[in-house]
């Protein structure tokens, strides 16, 4: 796995509270999580991959929190942001005895990093829990592919096909997918191609990470966020799941 430059973490660090993406991402994850494992007294979760540990500040207090990512630099701004989580330095594979306790384990933007997503995924779901539930997020869509994902160390960005494929076989039942991020896709698309164009990405650091204005970031926030109703309305069989999307989500227990 390649770590992501120190750059790239202080950019998430400085708007991870307030970037309508960052916002409207760790609401949605809460949703569903809560969808499969409701919040109690004794729950916990667990983010690998953890980066500068927002994520998990949509779980926070009402799970106790542990994160891992396998960078140094990740760590130290998610330890000075969040001192109530307990936060390591670590792969999934130094994680195997957390991974074991816990209801709720996170992949969050994590396997398109490593060249054998299988191995990946095969070595979280060995150490889970039966009953845990395993929330896994991906990019999608290779026409997105961009100088983005190039600085962020990506492999690759997925279709639904290689997201079940990536699972097929591991003890887990499929709760549900879909992609998401959808009703901005047509915006996002566009910034890839004029990215490509110019050999750069449009924000800092080298990646598509840039603050718009509040208004704007408070509009993108509530149409981005506004997904969770149509998603859940999958999750409970009364919907259909968005058919693109700059990104993928599925939940799966462990069996």
């Amino acid at each position: 796995m390649l770590l992501i430059d120190r750059n790239i973490f202080a950019a998430f660090a400085a708007a991870e509270q307030t970037h309508w993406w960052f916002a409207a991402r760790r609401m949605i994850l809460r949703r569903v999580a809560d969808a499969f494992t409701p919040a109690r007294p004794g729950r916990s979760v667990i983010d690998i991959g953890c980066g500068v540990g927002s994520t998990l500040t949509a779980f926070h207090p009402d799970y106790a929190c542990i994160g891992y990512d396998p960078s140094p630099d990740a760590i130290e701004f998610a330890r000075e942001r969040h001192p109530a989580f307990e936060l390591h330095v670590g792969t999934g594979a130094e994680a195997a005895g957390a991974i074991a306790k816990v209801d709720v384990v996170l992949l969050n933007d994590v396997i398109e990093h490593v060249p054998d997503d299988r191995a990946l995924l095969g070595k979280v779901v060995s150490h889970m829990k039966p009953g845990a539930t395993l929330i896994v997020t991906v990019p999608a869509d290779m026409k997105l592919w961009s100088p983005h994902d190039e600085r962020m160390g990506h492999f690759r960005r997925y279709e639904l096909a290689m997201l079940e494929g990536a699972v097929a076989g591991l003890p887990l039942e499929g709760l549900f997918m879909s992609h998401f991020m959808s009703r901005l896709y047509p915006i996002v698309r566009a910034v890839r191609v004029l990215s490509r164009l110019r050999g750069r990405a449009s924000g800092v650091s080298g990646i598509d990470l840039s603050s718009p204005p509040r208004f704007a970031n408070t509009l993108l926030t509530r149409i981005f966020a506004g997904e969770v109703e149509r998603l859940l309305g999958v999750i409970r069989g009364r919907a259909r799941p968005y058919r693109r999307g700059v990104s993928l989500i599925g939940a799966f227990r462990r069996t």
